[in-house]
């Protein structure tokens, strides 16, 4: 008996320090004393932000199944919050500098203020052109492999001082990463920055380089870049910049070449990400690349789109955490989310707003550490987009009046964003039925901030509760609301 307890004591220990179990516990966390301020935005009353009331806390040691209850427990942590944000691309910058001068502080604020907005405190933009460009551009001329023409001057009229004013509206700090779509054409085996193609075996070393170029020349601007991710979409042969990497390609690229490269640059501090495309191949992409640990030793993360619907299937969250579990020293990100075909007449649909809270809950609860939308502003076309690939935003600019259009998106990522702070350390939270969806964190604070979103037609009452303590309350028919226990 001895003997087998000790060997199960072994084993224990053995998965603990491999990372299989990956809940951290601290100390019991009490509610007595505790109140729930209750921030709600849905869909038939027109709340946005609204608080609908402050609870109380009451003893309930324990509920009866036949009640509804969101069960939290602040004493099992798991990841920490890097950041929530949108992508300033050329469109949104080239849409920005389109508005009057109230209505772009107006735009500031409401993405960036902490108190006034929704607190982005994360961010992305695009190396060279890419789709939400006006037109397909280069850094550099045509056949200069040793990069001696690198000019990142096209960025300096839009884009550059609308990430710097994002920045200044942030409080002066935003965490931004850099993702490119294509090589120059020449660089390529087709010639051509759209429609896919490969870089050129004998360009790996001058396409390193490149990124080198890219964060030195922001960084001279005054615009820090945190990280780089390898490649958008290299699985995707597309109509608008792109470039394919399979799985193999990008671990070796990555190994032989840009990993070492930022190394020796004094830029091994960067983050890299590698994927950056779909969730479906994820798993496959991650195992091939990680399983490999001299390429393994340069990645920080493996980023994720949510793109994997244009199938006809659902998102696929199983496979965001079936990767987290496998490979849990290295971090998930979600790198770009966006609503496609854009259609001005579906603008103010709640539909838009769900698909996110959807998606971030899960993605949350999943392991991810930072969630990234795509363009933070497009026109009231979808754009500009030089390939006709109109989407929408959180917010559009109807340029034929000036004025600002908030959709549900905005005010559903606002949910997480506004009130889940960088730092904060996500903790456990299930619901009692499937018709809620609920993720929590304990931000630094010590405030915890819980969102519960209800995707169905009804009324749903249920309880808050957190160690034989429940605070009740009503999720409104598509609803989400964030509860700020504190």
């Amino acid at each position: 008996m001895q003997k087998k307890y000790l060997i199960a004591c072994f084993i224990a220990g053995g998965l603990l320090k491999a990372g299989f179990v990956s809940a951290q516990v601290k100390a019991p966390y009490s509610a007595a004393g505790k109140s729930v301020k209750v921030i709600v935005s849905e869909q038939n009353a027109g709340y946005r932000f609204k608080e609908t009331e402050t609870l109380k806390f009451a003893d309930k040691p324990q509920p009866a199944e036949t009640e509804v209850a969101v069960f939290i427990d602040p004493a099992k942590t798991f990841q920490t919050m890097l950041g929530i944000g949108g992508a300033l691309t050329d469109a949104s910058a080239e849409t920005f500098a389109k508005l009057p001068k109230d209505k772009q502080k107006e735009f500031l604020t409401a993405y960036y203020d902490k108190i006034k907005g929704i607190g982005y405190s994360f961010g992305r933009t695009n190396i060279q052109s890419c789709d939400f460009s006006s037109a397909s551009y280069s850094y550099v001329k045509d056949g200069d492999k040793e990069l001696k023409s690198f000019d990142i001057s096209h960025d300096k009229t839009y884009r550059i001082p609308f990430i710097k004013a994002a920045t200044a509206a942030a409080g002066g700090k935003l965490t931004l990463f850099a993702s490119p779509w294509s090589p120059p054409a020449f660089m390529k085996d087709n010639n051509d920055v759209l429609h896919g193609g490969k870089l050129k075996k004998e360009f790996d070393q001058s396409w390193a380089n490149f990124y080198v170029k890219f964060v030195r020349a922001y960084e001279k601007e005054g615009i820090p870049v945190w990280g780089l991710s390898v490649q958008n979409e290299p699985m995707a042969k597309q109509s608008w910049e792109s470039c394919m990497y399979t799985a193999e390609e990008e671990r070796d690229f990555v190994k032989n070449f840009l990993g070492p490269t930022l190394q020796k640059q004094g830029l091994a501090s960067k983050k890299l990400i590698v994927w950056d495309h779909n969730r479906d191949l994820l798993y496959q992409r991650a195992s091939t690349i990680l399983e490999d640990p001299a390429a393994a030793k340069y990645i920080w993360g493996i980023g994720f789109h949510w793109y994997e619907t244009w199938t006809g299937a659902g998102q696929n969250f199983e496979a965001t955490r079936r990767t987290h579990e496998s490979f849990p020293g290295k971090n998930l990100v979600f790198t770009e989310g966006c609503i496609e075909k854009f259609d001005f007449n579906k603008i103010n649909d709640w539909s838009l707003g769900e698909r996110y809270g959807l998606s971030m809950i899960n993605d949350f609860n999943a392991g991810t550490v930072a969630w990234t939308d795509w363009n933070v502003l497009l026109d009231e076309k979808g754009g500009p987009n030089h390939v006709g690939n109109f989407c929408f935003a959180p917010v559009h600019a109807d340029l034929r009046n000036g004025s600002l259009i908030y959709t549900s998106s905005y005010y559903y990522i606002g949910h997480f964003s506004k009130y889940i702070h960088p730092g904060a350390k996500r903790i456990s939270a299930v619901a009692s039925r499937d018709k809620l969806l609920t993720t929590a964190y304990q931000n630094p604070d010590g405030s915890i901030a819980v969102v519960v979103m209800n995707k169905t037609d009804e009324k749903i009452d249920y309880s808050l509760w957190i160690k034989g303590k429940a605070a009740g309350t009503t999720a409104l028919p598509h609803s989400i609301a964030t509860l700020i226990v504190k």
